[in-house]
């Protein structure tokens, strides 16, 4: 009798294990009450930023004219320059509250994760961050004027160079968010190689394809006669491209090192 209770009681702990575990869950009415939460001060750090950027729309504007050096700009229309300077700052809103989204995205998801989905994860969005950053300061310091030059020189004993203010800043904003997307190489390289989609061992073995791309997509990027220009480019995909490969060969070998160990 008595072994029969403590069998009997031996299979009750799974059932009252897993009864804890699901009161300890939240339920569908949290999760929504989570999800407005971290919305709302979201929306609401969005907005503010975005307010001050308005305010200040001025310093941006300036400071987004200084690759230009020498244009003078139009405004070719009634309002053009006050709705792109609106366009200007909205953009600049988003890119400066991004990485707060970012980050209650984050945490709302990070609860329904694995351990080694986390030591995934937050080092990719933070590398992707950081990569996307330093794009944009390549694009500014380096890409941007590059390109200007060339499209200020080409022609300038023909045409005088008057732009139009928005068409100029739907330029410089467009070179900069694909230059900043260009650097994000490295972060898709990882996350495929954690998906086994590619191996590193096959992101090595196209190395001639990759020297061949990034010359092309360096000639495309920077629009001017300059040769140095163009090898610079092309250099920083490769350093990227490779860079994004040894990061790849580095997590294969932490995990075969865990799983023989």
């Amino acid at each position: 009798m008595l072994n029969q209770n403590l069998e009997a009681s031996k299979k009750l702990i799974p059932y009252s294990i897993s009864f804890e575990q699901n009161e300890a869950e939240m339920s569908l009415t949290e999760h929504l009450e989570e999800v407005r939460q971290r919305a709302f001060w979201s929306l609401s750090l969005l907005l503010i930023t975005i307010i001050s950027c308005v305010l200040t729309v001025k310093n941006i504007v300036k400071l987004l004219q200084e690759p230009a050096t020498g244009i003078k700009f139009l405004q070719l229309a009634p309002g053009e320059y006050f709705f792109a300077s609106l366009k200007v700052a909205v953009y600049t809103g988003f890119f400066i509250s991004s990485p707060f989204i970012i980050y209650q995205i984050i945490l709302f998801i990070l609860p329904g994760m694995t351990r080694g989905e986390r030591k995934t994860l937050l080092p990719v969005v933070v590398g992707s961050v950081i990569l996307f950053i330093f794009g944009l300061a390549c694009g500014y310091f380096f890409l941007a004027p590059a390109a200007l030059n060339f499209f200020i020189n080409y022609g300038s004993d023909v045409v005088e160079p008057f732009w139009s203010f928005e068409q100029y800043f739907e330029f410089i904003l467009v070179l900069l968010f694909s230059t900043g997307l260009a650097f994000q190489l490295p972060v898709i390289q990882v996350v495929l190689g954690s998906l086994k989609i590619f191996s590193s061992r096959l992101m090595f073995s196209v190395w001639r394809y990759v020297i061949l791309g990034s010359t092309i997509i360096g000639a495309i990027l920077t629009p001017s006669v300059d040769p140095v220009t163009q090898i610079f480019m092309s250099s920083i995909i490769m350093v990227l491209y490779f860079g994004g490969a040894g990061l790849v060969y580095l997590i294969e070998r932490s995990q075969s090192d865990t799983q023989t160990a």
